[in-house]
């Protein structure tokens, strides 16, 4: 076995010099912050939609996508906050497959590591610019996150990851709101159990550095689906699921409980016309009871401009690469629906 050390990438820090945030966009994104925190810091009852495509592919359909997304969050913002999600880096079951922006800011071209980094702070940077949008990624690999984390609104950490220390504990140490998602078996002790993780400070090593954290009393539970051991998918959105959680943190010493409720993956069996009534669904149980309307503070929906999901080489523009998304009248209607329906 063997690695072929290619060439030394750029540290994060020259990068951001190289895509720097204005004074003007650090106060945006800071008024972002400050919004976010107070709905998981239980102070605003806006409801959150991380909403967006499976993995971001391209810059110009994705943000087509997002100046969509920017005049629905006008029409909704007495009510719903909008996080679009910019997935930039995929994980792969096998290792097999396209593995996002990061490795190829062209999925019909070899992996370029560094073209990757520059392409993803540079869409992520024009939605903050462009749009006023801070966005949500996924914290696939922690030491990376330096590379946007002037610019994210939001991080998730995936089924796969977030038994790992690493993630655990880099997640302690950030600004923004961590979701940890169950593990695709299910147990959601593994979930409480990071997210306890999270919110504790450590000192551990990061980026060859000796670092100190404090916890981040954003971290919180996304509850996405699993596989049973017959390789079934089960649901865990129902509001017996929703109760079952808001009894785990009450059993627990969490501060701020908070949940997002993953619409797609194994919820909907990756059906990804579903996402439609699992949303509805979770909207009537936070209408139904009060307790679930303080725990569920929002929901992530898988979304493009282009109903389903086809290959890198025949999709339409705006039309996902990997897991299938609601097309954008879809999207809209949804948007517009759950607006309706919150009480």
């Amino acid at each position: 076995m063997s690695m072929d050390f290619k060439r030394k990438l750029p540290i994060p820090k020259d990068i951001k010099e190289q895509y720097p945030v204005t004074a003007e966009l650090a106060n945006v994104r800071e008024a972002r912050a400050e919004e976010i925190r107070r709905v998981f810091a239980g102070e605003s009852d806006k409801f959150l939609l991380i909403i967006g495509p499976c993995s971001a592919e391209s810059k110009e359909p994705v943000l087509e996508y997002i100046s969509r997304l920017r005049r629905v969050q006008d029409q909704v913002e007495d009510k719903i906050l909008i996080i679009p999600r910019i997935y930039t880096n995929k994980p792969r079951t096998t290792g097999a497959g396209y593995k996002g922006m990061l490795h190829q800011p062209d999925p019909t071209h070899s992996p370029d590591m560094l073209e990757g980094i520059l392409a993803i702070r540079d869409l992520h940077l024009s939605a903050l610019r462009d749009y006023g949008f801070t966005c949500a990624d996924e914290m696939l690999y922690p030491e990376n996150h330096r590379y946007l984390s002037d610019l994210l609104a939001y991080v998730a950490i995936g089924a796969r990851s977030v038994e790992n220390q690493q993630h655990r504990l880099t997640a302690s140490g950030i600004d923004e709101p961590v979701g940890m998602k169950n593990p695709t078996g299910g147990d959601l002790t593994v979930m409480m159990n990071a997210i306890s993780a999270a919110q504790h400070g450590h000192t551990f090593i990061y980026r060859g550095w000796e670092v100190k954290s404090s916890g981040n009393p954003s971290a919180h539970a996304i509850l996405r689906g699993y596989v049973d051991y017959t390789g079934r998918s089960v649901s865990n959105y129902h509001y017996e699921d929703l109760m079952q959680l808001n009894e785990l943190y009450a059993k627990s010493t969490l501060i701020n409980p908070a949940a997002i409720i993953d619409t797609n993956h194994n919820n909907s069996g990756k059906k990804y016309a579903e996402q439609v009534r699992i949303a509805s669904d979770v909207v009537h149980s936070c209408n139904h009871n009060p307790d679930v309307r303080r725990l569920v503070k929002g929901l992530m929906i898988e979304s493009y401009l282009v109903d389903g999901a086809a290959s890198a080489t025949d999709h339409q523009f705006g039309q996902s690469i990997t897991d299938p998304c609601l097309g954008w009248e879809k999207t809209e209607k949804l948007i517009l629906d759950i607006a309706d329906k919150l009480k």
